[in-house]
């Protein structure tokens, strides 16, 4: 997945002057009050946490507040991800265009996503205007105050995506803007095509479900269409054209997926990631590692593995993982020989190898989506992410087995040693993660607030390069990154429910529940099922849109929610990496800056192993949940 790759526009002149003067206002007066948001849902969780076990006197309106605030921070953080250029998208067909047809693409693109903000709107002020004669149960406030971000959000959005499509209709010598308008006309045709079918549409019954959630959904993720944007179209169109459903349920669906308190993870994990990169963390821990076992054959190919294990386990988010380990290892496998391929190969191994380890943003979002525990999650997903790293390091032995160390000086073990305790903070991290949500300290949501308030003390004391120049971007790159994977939840809840009003959950629950073999199949199929799933949705809107059809037909078979989440988890994770479909293969290349191409042949192998890995975990629940 990327941004929108959008061809570069001419120098701004005339009117273009304007749009970028009003873009920059507009963007400041979003950016700004998004960033401050993330600071202000911090400092209230952790208000929450302080006040309730250190001074036993809980603050009753804490998760109320903080779970308006989230909304907001969603909503703002969806307009700058679309301003920037950040909804995640799949651009493996758009990529291969030539540049004249894909400047006609991203003009399609962005007139698709403007085309369901426009539709949004009135539905949005609608559902806005019913939630105004709520009272809060805690605050006491009117229920607009919450949900006005939603229309206030869409229609921002709108905004952007209106002058995103001025700058590709800019007068151009090669005809950029004809394309760009020539996109434009065929997305107008298309949703003008839709709603002329309407009364055909009412007679095909389940055949919409072809229609609109495969047909649809799977045109615009094709085209380029960014993937919330795709989901909100094709739910869109199938509750309007073909039920009588009205509109505001919409975006109804939508808040209630994209604001559950627990969801509230997602910001600060994000932002928890950022934090130990710039403050040394997880060069620290990279270090120590390097020395203990750089001496040995492959042995900084164990450190990648050791070290993604880690830095997963405070992060959370894959691409800020592999961003974190890359540039501190790359530089010296390099110098001892190590090819690009096998790097980047190694590394997006790595990615789906710790998708399970806690707390996995996958992870928090099957427990809001599934109601599984999120606690159970995050010690069930250790020992098969564990299981999975042995499995790679045996392929690493076999590869490395006739490495030449002779120019390769061992760490002396007073430096070792040295290196260990500058890393002590940084390794205490995941620990300290795991054991306050274990002791009941905090709740999954809250946790995230005591390591950030934990990475930032020991930035301060231990590690000393706290840039406080770097902490705005940070703040506005985190409410970016979460609303974009936040709108997505919204969108996939709303087909989610589409699809359960259609009865086609009922027919699917029927359909896996009769498969021969019982929960053996089950498993079987669902390993394949999400593996495909994995790299063409990702994790989160994967696990969003078929958790809640799938998980109920695991407890039915008899297979544990826990254990079926790490199946389900971990072969998602091995389409989400794996070539030539898989996005975060090609974010493994783009942080390494490797060409895909080197390294689709050495992955192969890892790829198998892990196949292996998953087949075991899929098929010993012990290894799951052994230590619930």
């Amino acid at each position: 997945m990327s941004g929108h790759a959008s061809p570069a526009p001419p120098s701004p002149r005339g009117g273009g002057v304007i749009v970028e003067r009003i873009d920059a206002v507009l963007g400041a007066a979003v950016e700004w009050p998004a960033a401050a948001l993330v600071v202000a849902d911090v400092a209230v969780l952790f208000a929450g946490v302080i006040a309730r076990f250190v001074f036993q006197r809980p603050l009753v309106w804490s998760d109320e507040l903080a779970s308006l605030l989230f909304v907001w921070l969603a909503m703002l953080g969806a307009v700058v991800a679309l301003r920037r250029g950040e909804h995640m998208r799949m651009t493996a067909l758009v990529a291969r265009l030539t540049p004249e047809r894909r400047t006609l693409a991203e003009a399609a693109a962005l007139a698709a996503a403007l085309a369901f903000l426009i539709l949004l709107v009135v539905p949005a002020w609608d559902y806005a205007a019913d939630e105004a004669a709520i009272t809060t149960p805690a605050l006491e406030i009117s229920g607009l105050w919450r949900a006005a971000a939603l229309p206030s959000g869409i229609v921002l959005m709108a905004v952007f995506a209106f002058i995103s499509l001025l700058r590709l209709l800019r007068p151009a010598a090669d005809g950029a803007a004809r394309r760009a308008w020539t996109g434009i006309a065929a997305v107008a045709l298309l949703v003008a095509a839709f709603w002329l079918a309407k009364p055909l549409f009412q007679d095909l019954g389940r055949v919409n479900l072809l229609i609109f959630f495969v047909g649809v959904t799977a045109g615009c993720v094709a085209a380029g269409i960014p993937i919330a944007f795709a989901f909100g179209l094709a739910t869109f169109g199938y509750l309007a054209l073909t039920t009588g459903t009205p509109l505001p349920v919409i975006v109804g669906r939508i808040d209630e997926g994209m604001s559950h308190i627990i969801l509230l993870a997602v910001p600060l994990f994000v932002f928890l990631g950022l934090l130990i990169e710039m403050t040394g963390m997880a060069r620290a821990m990279v270090n120590f590692l390097a020395a203990l076992l750089g001496h040995v054959r492959g042995g900084l190919s164990y450190v990648l593995i050791g070290a993604m294990y880690l830095v997963s386990g405070i992060s959370g988010a894959k691409a800020a993982d592999m961003a974190a380990v890359a540039p501190a290892l790359f530089p010296e496998m390099k110098r001892r020989g190590a090819r690009e391929g096998e790097l980047v190969a190694l590394l997006a191994a790595t990615g789906a190898q710790t998708e399970t380890v806690p707390p996995s943003l996958v992870l928090i979002t099957i427990g809001s989506v599934t109601g599984v525990s999120i606690a159970a999650l995050f010690t069930g997903g250790l020992l098969p992410a564990a299981l999975l790293g042995l499995v790679l390091c045996a392929v690493v032995r076999w590869r490395y087995r006739r490495e030449d160390l002779s120019a390769v000086e061992r760490v002396p073990l007073k430096q070792v040693g040295r290196r260990f305790v500058i890393a002590l903070p940084a390794l205490l991290l995941p620990f300290v993660i795991r054991w306050a949500v274990v002791e009941g300290v905090a709740t999954a949501t809250e946790v995230s607030t005591l390591g950030i308030a934990y990475a930032a003390v020991a930035g301060l004391v231990a590690y000393r390069p706290f840039d406080w120049a770097r902490l705005p971007a940070m703040l506005t790159a985190t409410a970016a990154l979460s609303g974009a994977i936040l709108f997505i939840i919204g969108t996939a809840t709303a087909m989610a429910w589409g699809l359960t009003q259609s009865g086609f959950s009922g027919w699917l629950a029927g359909a896996m529940a009769a498969l021969p073999g019982g929960r053996g199949m089950f498993l079987a199929v669902s390993v394949l099922a999400f593996t495909v799933l994995g790299s063409v949705l990702e994790g989160i809107p994967a696990v969003v849109l078929f958790g809640p059809l799938l998980f109920p037909i695991a407890r039915q078979l008899g297979v544990h929610e826990v254990h079926y989440a790490m199946v389900v988890v971990l072969s998602m994770g091995l389409g989400l990496f794996a070539p030539p479909l898989g996005v975060g293969y090609y974010a493994a290349c783009a942080i390494g800056r490797v060409s895909p191409d080197a390294g689709i042949r050495p992955i192969a192998g890892y790829l198998l192993a892990l196949l292996l890995g998953v087949i075991v975990v899929a098929a010993v629940p012990w290894l799951s949940t052994g230590f619930l």
